[in-house]
């Protein structure tokens, strides 16, 4: 690695050493968090947010889909999806903080199908129903997710799609491992949950589960546990 991108990720670990704000709106704590990392936010967390393509890769994005991206960061599915987006008919990217819309902004650009919004997770809603909503390492981000999986499925068509990628703390994980990492991740204002997956398969009809864990930077021999979810809103 090259000692910029050394200094950059020096950065990012600062701010991770720091923890996200604890005063002020959800809006602006997250705006004080990440404005700092929204240029090297990606490259930092290629390495540590994992199943991301698959998961884009399963809800396949088909022709003429109308779709909706909850907690969308800076944009990056938009390099996931690739070629399939010419084809939707749609795609709302939501989220709150400014700095990594902004950075999502400049993704879309010239897309006349994609549309970034800022706007609450667990409030705002799509003109019409629509064909997928999906969300990547999001959730534990939201402190009233479950109203966030509720907005989602109000906004599904019935037989609609949601896919959701995300940490959470796992029956296998014992309690000291899962302890640990509920204090690691919650530092950052990020939220492990045991109930994701019980609260999602009690909303949707379950097509896709997995659970698996995944290497963290800079923590050698640790991995973090995430789940990919694929679930179907009942007709």
């Amino acid at each position: 690695m090259a000692a910029s991108d050394l200094a950059a990720d020096a950065r990012i670990l600062w701010r991770l050493l720091r923890g996200q704000p604890r005063q002020g709106s959800p809006a602006e704590r997250l705006q004080a968090f990440y404005a700092p990392q929204a240029d090297r936010y990606d490259a930092f967390r290629a390495r540590l947010l994992h199943g991301r393509q698959e998961l884009i890769d399963q809800l396949g994005f088909p022709a003429g889909a109308h779709a909706v991206e909850l907690g969308c960061g800076t944009g990056s599915s938009l390099q996931r999806i690739g070629q399939r987006l010419d084809g939707l008919a749609s795609l709302h990217l939501v989220a709150l903080c400014p700095a990594l819309l902004e950075v999502a902004h400049q993704r879309a650009y010239g897309l006349s199908n994609v549309q970034v919004i800022e706007a609450d997770a667990t409030r705002w809603q799509p003109a019409a129903p629509v064909d997928i909503v999906f969300m990547s390492y999001a959730l534990t981000m939201i402190p009233d997710w479950r109203g966030v999986i509720a907005n989602a499925h109000a906004m599904l068509r019935p037989g609609g799609r949601i896919g959701i990628v995300d940490f959470h703390l796992p029956a296998s994980g014992g309690a000291l491992g899962n302890r640990f990492w509920r204090n690691w991740f919650g530092h950052d204002g990020v939220h492990l949950s045991a109930e994701h997956l019980s609260e999602l398969r009690r909303r949707f009809v379950e097509r896709h589960c997995c659970e698996a864990r995944a290497t963290v930077p800079y923590l050698p021999g640790l991995k973090a546990p995430y789940y990919r979810f694929v679930g179907e809103r009942a007709g």
